[in-house]
């Protein structure tokens, strides 16, 4: 199995999702996470002698197939029930880094466009009168390093000017389809990897790096548990290739242990 379980009880489960594998796969025969999980959870049922029965799982929130990071799927209904409720009323919290291509023109930021959904992928409108969407986004920056493009990985040769890479910590106040990539991207500061948003320049980046998917990670995930109260907290280390650029803030430890 692909999928990472930090934590598990009989409400809910924690995962860390790897890059690559879709949250819930729309086409048939399609390996996602959900399936994966559902699979891990018949197997746990025939082992307690309850063969047949299907497991339920419901989906609290997503990630795209190309982007890691945490997960709460709850294993009740009535749990399910009250983490959307969280998620709703945003007690549900989530955090992500971004490696991105370039560097803000400030340091920290509340962003706000007007997104609009074409086919699969989501762009910037004008306003809520063309369709569009409000979109909010919070981000701060981390940190900032030089990347040399076309660097020779074997013999650490560069034979291009240096490219600045930035490190952020990404909030969303909305969520709307491929939020974070559309608002970084039309910020002129499109993360490294992202095939769908990228530029010419993210591009040669990524592919100097051998960056193969979307730089970005929920590294964050903290919620109220649906029975007991308590607050949830986890964290995880990202393990997309660009992150190593930024090694100083990425502590060996993979998650945090709930607070009770």
């Amino acid at each position: 199995m692909k999928t990472q379980i930090l934590y598990e009880d009989s409400d809910i489960l924690v995962i860390h999702k790897p890059a690559g594998i879709a949250t819930q796969a729309a086409r048939i025969g399609q390996m996602d996470v959900v399936s994966e999980l559902k699979n891990y959870l018949a197997a746990q049922s025939r082992r307690d002698g309850q063969p047949g029965k299907t497991p339920y799982l419901g989906v609290i929130h997503r990630l795209d197939q190309p982007v890691e990071g945490l997960l709460v799927f709850g294993k009740t209904r009535l749990a399910s029930a009250v983490l959307n409720e969280e998620l709703k009323n945003k007690s549900l919290h989530k955090r992500y880094f971004a490696a991105v291509c370039g560097k803000p023109s400030l340091q920290e930021d509340q962003v706000m466009n007007y997104l609009v959904r074409d086919g699969s992928m989501a762009r910037v409108t004008a306003s809520s009168r063309a369709g569009g969407k409000k979109a909010v986004m919070h981000y701060r920056l981390l940190d900032t390093c030089n990347v040399e493009i076309g660097a020779r990985h074997d013999t650490k040769e560069a034979w291009g000017a240096p490219v600045q890479v930035s490190l952020l910590d990404v909030s969303l106040l909305t969520g709307r389809f491929h939020q974070i990539r559309v608002q970084l991207s039309h910020m002129g500061c499109p993360m490294l990897g992202d095939q769908k948003y990228g530029n010419e320049m993210s591009d040669l980046i990524s592919n100097s790096l051998l960056i193969g998917n979307t730089a970005l990670c929920a590294y964050h995930l903290d919620f109220a548990h649906p029975e007991s109260g308590r607050t949830m907290e986890y964290n995880v280390s990202p393990e997309n290739k660009a992150f190593t650029l930024f090694r100083n803030f990425f502590p060996e430890t993979v998650h945090t242990n709930p607070k009770h």
